[in-house]
């Protein structure tokens, strides 16, 4: 069992997370709570979830594949943040600061997981 706090992936989940939380749910439309904000919310939060829950089990098999789940929450919230930029919720310079971040964690998640598998 590892440790998530000392985990660097997670480490830059949670920033992401948070600056999720701080500014791009908040401006998001009223009419949009239960559904694109939703869907962020729940698929960013996933990213750091899944890294944590993976740190619980006994073998890096086990862990690589909590850390695929992650990977495909972080493609999610990919996604999500690009749609909601293309429809004009969020300014040009939020989706481009935010999506760099998440290209971020995708790559460490990417790496993480090949070491793990031994690739």
């Amino acid at each position: 069992m590892r440790d998530y706090k000392k985990v660097e992936v997670w480490k830059k989940a949670h920033l992401l997370t948070k600056r999720m939380y701080k500014e791009v749910l908040p401006i998001m439309p009223a009419e949009e709570r239960f559904a694109l904000t939703d869907q962020l919310r729940r698929s960013t939060y996933s990213i750091p979830l899944n890294i944590v829950e993976g740190c619980g089990k006994n073998t890096d098999k086990d862990f690589a594949r909590y850390l695929d789940n992650a990977l495909g929450s972080a493609h999610e919230a990919e996604y999500t943040c690009y749609l909601i930029y293309d429809v004009g919720f969020i300014s040009r310079e939020i989706y481009e600061s935010i999506s760099k971040d998440i290209i971020e964690v995708k790559a460490m998640l990417i790496g993480f997981i090949k070491f793990l598998r031994g690739e």
